[in-house]
């Protein structure tokens, strides 16, 4: 249990301080922005309550708001990312699996996992990208952005994932 928690301390940290230090400062093309800390939320126990689910990512979007001056806006869209996990959860996995697992491409399958990543990045990323424009004046931008920093995110979090089953299975 308590190597658990330090498990996902480590995870916390390290995924908070790329994405703080680095991954902030991407914007390919001006639009998109990968937001590899998702994968915190999204990888995170099926036997997890959501309500720890949400304190969770709240305090991770709190984290991330307060190094990258966004006042509020990713704790919003991580906790909406952690009150619709398990009902994507649900949607993704097959219904004789086991009833506690980890989301990931090893216990869900390549095509499961990728549609319920890319939903739930694209999710988080509609009501962050929607909070920071705070206008509907141009949606062929707003959408735009959403798109490509979800196929991003999308693409950086897959890669994450294949360098962790990669060490896992050598």
């Amino acid at each position: 249990m308590l190597q658990t928690y330090l498990n996902r301390l480590l995870w916390w940290t390290t995924l908070v301080l790329l994405q703080v230090f680095f991954f902030n400062h991407i914007h390919l093309l001006g639009y998109a922005t990968p937001f590899i800390y998702l994968y915190i939320v999204v990888k995170m126990s099926s036997d997890t309550s959501r309500h720890a689910l949400m304190l969770w990512a709240f305090l991770l979007g709190l984290l991330v708001d307060a190094f990258a001056d966004t006042p509020g806006m990713n704790a919003a869209a991580a906790v909406f990312l952690a009150f619709v996990r398990p009902t994507l959860l649900r949607l993704f996995v097959p219904r004789d699996s086991n009833d506690t697992f980890t989301p990931s491409i090893h216990s869900m399958g390549l095509s499961s996992y990728v549609k319920y990543l890319s939903l739930s990045v694209l999710f988080h990323h509609a009501l962050l990208f929607t909070i920071a424009f705070f206008s509907l004046a141009s949606p062929l931008e707003l959408l735009l952005r959403i798109v490509s920093s979800a196929l991003l995110s999308v693409c950086c979090i897959l890669a994450i994932e294949g360098l962790q089953q990669r060490k896992s299975n050598p």
